[in-house]
């Protein structure tokens, strides 16, 4: 059969050796036993390729684009072994493979969750907006000065115009980002997912500004669960009898001040409209991120007739809540007392 083959190939001569090759280039290999591999063998030759799967892309897609990438040889080296197993699912994402990979190889590198590359952050209750974008350019390798410049105009992210900055209104939780996002779209995911929280609280859109300026408070001031609900009622309390609200946590933030229990002289005479000892009412907006229970307190605040707290055990969190001037004093001096107890104490209270 060969040597037949051979044969005719002479007797057509060169142009017609070139017309049938041309034209019959695979058929002449089978028959000749000459067919190229469509595999490669191994792992990878070390070269990393970033592969992404969207949602909703089938088997051949998958395949199409690890034979454009140069990871597998063939779409049909990849395909085949789809065909073969119907049962092979794959998850959405981008993924780490290498240059000229088996398809076997490759396949096995998609459905290993440890190839999956995702960026990530988490973002603490409490953190102010500088600590919230640290957080994220820590997690995700992207430059501190790209989520500045995401967070300098508010309005992108359809933040009232009321709100001053975008202090907040970045939802604390942990994230996963996909390769190729921008610190602007990180930034979009936070805010939105804020907005997605209080509209499931049931928060009017009118009112997200004043309710996340007051969990915002809450958040700062109270430790326990328990007390972020009594310290909404001090907030309630405060404000219905025209009384100024006296929190360190907006003073200190207007100032600039952090990581002290006591303001500074400075910071209580400051003029801004974060200083609580000096302004009546709410001060102009947030001061730090808060969370769920922050802000389920402020819609549900626990029912006392308390205008004063004071955190006694700064390390256990245990806060005394007072109707009077004159209680609220004596729990001044049981922090004190407490600060005074130990070394240890000493450190809480600088």
């Amino acid at each position: 059969m060969l040597l037949g083959v051979f044969l005719l190939l002479l007797g057509i001569g060169a142009a017609g050796v070139w017309y049938v090759w041309t034209n019959y280039e695979p058929q002449v290999r089978e028959v000749l036993g000459w067919e190229l591999p469509n595999d490669y063998e191994g792992s990878g030759n070390g070269t990393e390729v970033l592969v992404t799967i969207e949602a909703g892309e089938i088997g051949a897609d998958v395949a199409t684009e690890l034979a454009e990438q140069g990871v597998t040889m063939t779409f049909d080296a990849f395909y085949q072994l789809l065909l073969a197993d119907d049962s092979i699912q794959f998850v959405p994402g981008t993924y780490r493979l290498q240059e000229e990979m088996s398809a076997q190889s490759a396949l096995d590198a998609l459905l290993d969750p440890a190839n999956k590359v995702e960026l990530s952050a988490t973002i603490r209750e409490g953190l102010r907006a500088g600590e919230v974008i640290a957080a994220l350019s820590a997690g995700t390798g992207i430059a501190l000065e790209d989520y500045e410049a995401a967070i300098s105009d508010p309005s992108l992210y359809g933040i009232p115009e009321e709100a001053p900055n975008i202090e907040g209104y970045l939802f604390p939780a942990t994230y996963t980002f996909e390769p190729g996002t921008t610190a602007e779209d990180h930034i979009r995911t936070l805010v939105d997912e804020m907005f997605s929280r209080l509209d499931a609280a049931g928060v009017a859109v009118d009112d997200r500004h004043e309710v996340l300026t007051k969990a915002s408070l809450i958040q700062r001031e109270a430790r326990l669960a328990d007390d972020f609900y009594k310290v909404s009622r001090v907030i309630e309390n405060r404000l219905a009898d025209g009384w100024r609200l006296e929190f360190d946590s907006t003073t200190q933030y207007g100032a600039g001040e952090t990581g002290s229990v006591w303001s500074s002289g400075d910071a209580l005479s400051a003029d801004n409209p974060y200083n609580t000892y000096v302004i009546t009412g709410l001060p102009i907006g947030p001061i730090a991120a808060p969370g769920d229970v922050a802000i389920d307190a402020v819609l549900n605040p626990a029912d006392g007739p308390w205008f004063f707290f004071v955190t006694v055990n700064l390390a256990t969190g245990e806060t005394v809540f007072s109707e009077t001037i004159a209680q609220h004093e004596a729990g001044v001096a049981q922090l004190r007392a407490w600060c005074r107890a130990s070394d240890e104490n000493r450190a809480y209270c600088a």
